[in-house]
């Protein structure tokens, strides 16, 4: 007698992020029909996740278990994208803010002056955690030592945040 192989999960979770809308995107398939959708802004505190279900793919009755292994999911990722959205009201805006202007990237020229900007406006035990929520890296990861950042290259990079959307002072 062959061996018996265990069923196949029809069900699969499938993650893909939007840039025009700045949100990831979680879909629930089950056997290449799309059923059930969360999305999850990660850069505006002021967009709530949402869940949604494809109305095209008619009723279908999903296991209590696959919606709890979803949202399950979906939870995992609102607290990986949004947990800094918890923090106190200031740092928030300052790191959505550093999305805005950065787009979570940082050219190696620009650390070092920018880790003098925000050592101006936040507190050495917070600078770790808005380095981490901006630009996903912890702030031992980023190899510029803030003193070596001259006065014009400071002056530089806040005159280029101002055009690019920054208004902190």
């Amino acid at each position: 007698m062959p061996p018996v192989e265990p069923a196949r999960d029809p069900y699969r979770i499938q993650a893909c992020y939007a840039v025009t809308d700045d949100a990831w995107y979680l879909e629930l398939w089950e056997a290449g029909a799309h059923l059930l959708t969360a999305i999850v802004p990660d850069e505006d505190p002021r967009r709530e996740p949402t869940v949604c279900f494809n109305e095209q793919a008619g009723h279908r009755d999903i296991p209590y278990d696959v919606v709890r292994r979803f949202m399950a999911r979906v939870a995992d990722e609102v607290e990986r994208c949004r947990g800094w959205m918890r923090l106190a009201p200031g740092l928030v805006e300052i790191i959505r803010q550093l999305y805005v202007v950065f787009s979570g990237c940082l050219n190696d020229e620009e650390i070092a002056p920018l880790l003098v900007v925000l050592r101006e406006l936040v507190d050495e035990e917070s600078l770790g955690t808005v380095v981490e929520a901006a630009f996903g890296t912890g702030l031992a990861d980023l190899a510029a030592d803030a003193g070596s950042a001259s006065p014009e290259e400071v002056r530089a990079l806040k005159e280029r945040m101002a055009e690019d959307g920054w208004t902190i002072r």
